[in-house]
C-alpha cells in the first residue's frame, strides 16, 4: 500500500473526490507526449501507478508489453495510443496499429479522429474510421476513446464529432492530445451534454493541480489524463492534512 495514504486521506474536503483512493482511480497515468521516454521512466510509471491504484498507465506502443508484464498481477489497466497524435493516417493503418496493441496486451485504446475529415464535412468517414477501431478493440474486451482534439475544433464540429464517436460506439470522448492545447471545463460540459451517460468522457491536456481535477470533474468527466498525477494526489493529500 502506498505511503501516501495516511490519515488526511480520510480527512473531509470541498472536492469532489470523497478521498484519495476515488481521486487516484480517476487517472490515466501517461507518458505518451514524451518521445524520449526511456524503459526506465515507464518502469517507474508502472510502479507509480500499481502503488497508488490509478486507472491505468498509458505509454508509447512500443511499450505496451513491457508495461503488461509489470502490470499483470494488479487491476492497473494497460493503454495506448491510435493514430496518434494527429489522426490522419489511413483507417486500415489505425487498425493495424489497435490490432498490434490489443495483441501485445492493451486494454484500452485512445485513438485520435481524423480531424481533417470532420472539417471537410465527411462525417461518414469519421464514424466509418472510429468503428473500425472501435470494432477491433470490444473484440478484444478493450475500451476504445476518441480524442477529438476540441482545440481545434468549433462549437459545431465538437457537438458533431462526439455525436459520431458515440454512433460508433465509443466507450469514451476525450478532449484533447495535449500537443495543441488543454482541456477546458467549458469543453468537458459540452461533452457531457452531446453524450449524456452513452459515453464516458475523458478530460485530458494541461491537467496538473487538485483544482484542474475539480473543474474537469465537476463539469463532468469520468477519466483524467496527465502525466502529474502523483504530483495531485501529494497535493490533494497534503491539504486535507493541513485543513
Amino acid at each position: 500500500m502506498s505511503a501516501m495514504w495516511g490519515a488526511a486521506a480520510a480527512q473531509t474536503n470541498p472536492l469532489p473526490f470523497k478521498d484519495a483512493r476515488e481521486l487516484a482511480r480517476l487517472f490515466d497515468h501517461t507518458l505518451v507526449l514524451r518521445a524520449e521516454a526511456t524503459r526506465e521512466q515507464i518502469v517507474q510509471l508502472c510502479e507509480e501507478a500499481a502503488e497508488h491504484g490509478f486507472a491505468s498507465v498509458f505509454v508509447p506502443p512500443a511499450y505496451v508489453a513491457e508495461a503488461v508484464s509489470i502490470l499483470h498481477a494488479t487491476p492497473v489497466r494497460v493503454g495506448t495510443t491510435v493514430g496518434f497524435p494527429f489522426g490522419y493516417e489511413a483507417t486500415t493503418v489505425k487498425r493495424f496499429q489497435a490490432a498490434e496493441a490489443l495483441r501485445l496486451g492493451a486494454d484500452e485504446l485512445d485513438m485520435v479522429m481524423n480531424i481533417g475529415a470532420l472539417k471537410s464535412g465527411d462525417l461518414a468517414l469519421v464514424e466509418r474510421d472510429i468503428r473500425s477501431v472501435v470494432d477491433l478493440g470490444h473484440s478484444a474486451d478493450a475500451l476504445v476513446k476518441v480524442i477529438l482534439e476540441t482545440n481545434l475544433l468549433t462549437e459545431e464540429e465538437k457537438i458533431a464529432a462526439a455525436q459520431r464517436a458515440v454512433a460508433a460506439g465509443a466507450d469514451f470522448v476525450k478532449t484533447c492530445t495535449g500537443l495543441s492545447g488543454g482541456a477546458t471545463a467549458e469543453d468537458v460540459a459540452l461533452l457531457r451534454r452531446v453524450v449524456g451517460r452513452r459515453a464516458g468522457v475523458k478530460a485530458s491536456g494541461g491537467i496538473r493541480t487538485v483544482a484542474d481535477v475539480a473543474r474537469m470533474v465537476e463539469a463532468g468527466a469520468d477519466r483524467i489524463g496527465t502525466s502529474s498525477a502523483v504530483a495531485i494526489l501529494r497535493e490533494f493529500l497534503c491539504g486535507n492534512a493541513s485543513s
